[in-house]
């Protein structure tokens, strides 16, 4: 097996349990990195020569290396340890079937990230060590949970960042294009086939399961709404009716099937366009609701775009609760890793004073159980919801 060695003092981060490995830790004079074939095992070692480890390596990529052993060997029966452990985890905490049974980091795959919709599952593969042992994930996967179908969902653009092929196709089984899976005590269908990543955003189930309880008799707006995962299932625990706003189509045509789904589709309503000019123009046409979820895409994709990203949360929060009745309710959310929870709690809270208006926060949350957080890793917790309610005058 190939070696690389550490500069010296850049096996702190490792010893503290984190994964990654960055280009400029590598002393390239002893052990290049240059010539290692995209996703070889190599043995990693500091700068005294001390093994640390065994990894996934790509020379190209500014997160060079990611570690997948503490010993000298990574193989086939370490896959088959992790996917039963993950599996494990998900049955203890999950009565339902439904769920992200591999989270990639946390449950000790990186590049690996597989949904679960009862009897299907979805699998994307983002890194060219973890593509090495694609067919034997995939076997083990089949003989651990017995699914009628497995979906390869490796058409996302993490593989093009990392020079991997585009690739979307039925690996065992019968996939259908809306799979059945159940949230919350909601039966839904997920878009597997031409959804966004997986067809499902899992990471935010606890959260849907917290304001379910508090839109009964509401009118609820759901803001870049994707397949309805919040919207409808509001109307399936009684709220009056919901508002969905996407700028894709086909995302408000699934919101239809999932509320067809639940017979509720008349108390759905959908609009098509961009969030922000839909908010503008219900602004200018007086429009209130009693609940607002504001669950955008990431504004912050990268570090440095951080100040525009956060002058977006700003102006995007305040135009909700424009919105927002009296004695209302904004569920204020963000997937942005490189934005922290107190961030935007502050924009939260600066929209609020500056439209005079007085918030109090009912709660916070995160992720799921099924997106564990690796406590040496803080890229693995990257979700964040503040639930405000904003009464109609600031004291």
């Amino acid at each position: 097996m190939l070696e690389l060695l550490l500069n010296r003092g850049a096996e702190r981060r490792l010893k503290r349990g984190h994964l990654w490995i960055y280009s400029n830790e590598v002393d390239t004079k002893r052990s290049p990195l240059k010539g290692i074939a995209p996703g070889s095992l190599c043995q990693v070692h500091d700068s005294k020569g001390k093994l640390l480890g065994t990894a996934f390596v790509n020379p190209s990529q500014l997160i060079c290396g990611r570690l997948v052993s503490r010993k000298s060997s990574f193989d086939e029966i370490d896959i088959s340890e992790r996917l039963l452990s993950s599996l494990s985890l998900r049955q203890r905490y999950f009565e339902h079937p439904s769920y992200r049974l591999i989270y990639g980091d946390s449950d000790g795959l990186p590049g690996l990230v597989v949904d679960r919709f009862g009897d299907y599952l979805a699998v994307q593969v983002s890194n060219w060590g973890m593509e090495h042992f694609q067919q034997q994930v995939v076997d083990k996967l089949i003989e651990l949970v017995q699914p009628e179908g497995i979906l390869l969902r490796n058409d996302h653009q993490g593989r093009a960042v990392e020079g991997m092929p585009q690739v979307k196709e039925v690996v065992f089984g019968d996939v259908p294009e809306m799979a059945p899976f159940e949230e919350n005590g909601v039966p839904l269908l997920a878009p597997i086939h031409e959804g966004q990543k997986t067809g499902w955003f899992y990471d935010h189930r606890e959260n849907r399961r917290l304001l379910n309880r508090w839109v009964k008799g509401k009118r609820v707006l759901d803001l870049f709404s994707y397949a309805g995962g919040w919207g409808v299932q509001a109307l399936a625990n009684g709220a009056t009716s919901t508002t969905c706003v996407d700028a894709s189509q086909q995302a408000l045509d699934w919101c239809r099937v999932n509320a067809d789904h639940n017979g509720l589709v008349d108390k759905l309503n959908t609009v098509h366009g961009k969030a922000l000019d839909v908010l503008k123009a219900m602004v200018a046409d007086g429009e209130k609701f009693d609940v607002i979820v504001l669950d955008p895409p990431a504004f912050i994709k990268r570090r440095k775009d951080h100040k525009a990203g956060l002058s977006a949360y700003r102006h995007i929060n305040e135009l909700a609760m424009r919105l927002l009745g009296e004695d209302g309710l904004l569920v204020s959310a963000s997937c942005s890793m490189h934005l922290q929870s107190d961030e935007l709690l502050d924009c939260v809270r600066g929209a609020a004073h500056r439209l005079g208006r007085h918030a109090r926060i009912l709660a916070s949350g995160g992720q799921g159980a099924d997106h564990p957080v690796h406590p040496a890793i803080p890229e693995t917790s990257y979700l964040k919801a503040h639930f405000a309610h904003l009464s109609g005058n600031r004291w």
